[in-house]
């Protein structure tokens, strides 16, 4: 992914920038974690499932779940151990930007933690000899937490459910484990700062309804504001129209499934979908039963291909720079459609 690559370099250059570690890579070994503050420690995060409790700032970082990789990445940590990323890592299992990633920093590949069937593999997990687990935006089970747990292993998991903890604060707790709160501060601000002038260059998104709908082989699946990608959305001013949440059912906490006869109660201005080949957009532009949806009819959607639909899936300090561009300039296309 040779396009991925200056994004990457400039968030790695930046990273290493921010956590203060630039010159000391240079005296030491190249894979080894930014010093967290040791001021911060001892501290107790709590979390949904429990506590963690760290004596002192981690040395040997494991992650778990979307974005922690990511956020550690950027603050200049290389993880000892990361979940697999079976949909877009191919061989490696490793996503485009957290290899690339890895190779500006030098670092040497972290284990990699199977992650096929979402399910923790703590005996795995347990053999890359971590201090600490990240995964506050996962699917972390009671189960998993409390055996990591018991193998004395702290677990920074999600502060209220599994998968709906706001991309920023996955950055922001992902600081606080690390004893890198500053850091993680001013990786926010520059992200912050990407997402407002992008919705500063588009003034037509403000106030304008967006649903996000999915259709997996016949199963309709529409995104709640709970989800990262629709979070973007409304930081850069759309808004979550009721005919959205008024068809939660819910069954998840960040999608709820539609009957392809409901889909006619979608009723917002742009649709935003995330599909994996141009054939599979174009199918969804022509479906009928897409076309139930009113902006699907009026020609005002968006869509997201092949790995831009994958680096949307949770915005994080690699993938955000990289894919706002191409997300602002079609979501432009659909509203001015939209608009008239």
């Amino acid at each position: 992914m040779t396009r991925l690559r200056p994004v990457l370099a400039l968030a790695a250059t930046l990273a290493l920038s921010l956590a203060g570690c630039a010159s000391a890579a240079e005296e030491s070994d190249t894979s080894a974690p930014a010093a967290g503050d040791s001021a911060a420690f001892p501290l107790t995060i709590p979390s949904a499932l429990g506590d963690a409790v760290l004596e002192s700032a981690p040395e040997r970082v494991a992650t778990w779940g979307w974005g922690a990789t990511d956020a550690v990445l950027a603050l200049g940590v290389v993880p000892v151990a990361i979940p697999s990323d079976d949909y877009s890592g191919g061989e490696s299992r490793i996503s485009p930007w957290i290899e690339d990633a890895l190779e500006e920093m030098d670092a040497e590949t972290p284990v990699i933690l199977d992650n096929s069937a979402y399910e923790l593999q703590v005996e795995e997990l347990l053999a890359a000899d971590p201090d600490v687990l990240i995964a506050p935006y996962s699917g972390l089970t009671q189960e998993e937490f409390d055996a990591v747990t018991a193998a004395g292993i702290p677990v920074v998991a999600y502060p209220e459910a599994p998968w709906t903890t706001p991309w920023r604060d996955v950055v922001t707790i992902t600081g606080e484990a690390l004893g890198l709160e500053t850091e993680a501060d001013e990786v926010l601000e520059s992200l912050d700062a990407e997402v407002a002038a992008a919705a500063a260059a588009h003034p037509e998104f403000e106030g304008v309804s967006i649903s996000v709908p999915s259709d997996s082989a016949g199963t309709w699946y529409l995104y709640l504001p709970a989800d990262p990608r629709v979070e973007i959305l409304e930081d850069l001013g759309f808004v979550t129209p009721p005919s959205v949440t008024d068809l939660d059912t819910g069954e998840s906490t960040f999608y709820t499934t539609v009957s392809p006869e409901n889909l006619d109660q979608v009723d917002s201005e742009v649709v935003l979908t995330f599909v994996d080949s141009e054939e599979a957009l174009e199918g969804f532009l022509g479906s009928s039963t897409a076309q139930l949806m009113p902006a699907v009819a009026q020609g005002a959607v968006a869509g997201l291909v092949g790995v831009e639909e994958i680096s949307a899936l949770t915005p994080t300090p690699l993938t955000l720079p990289w894919i706002l561009p191409t997300l602002t300039e079609k979501l432009a296309a659909a509203t001015a459609v939209a608009q008239g």
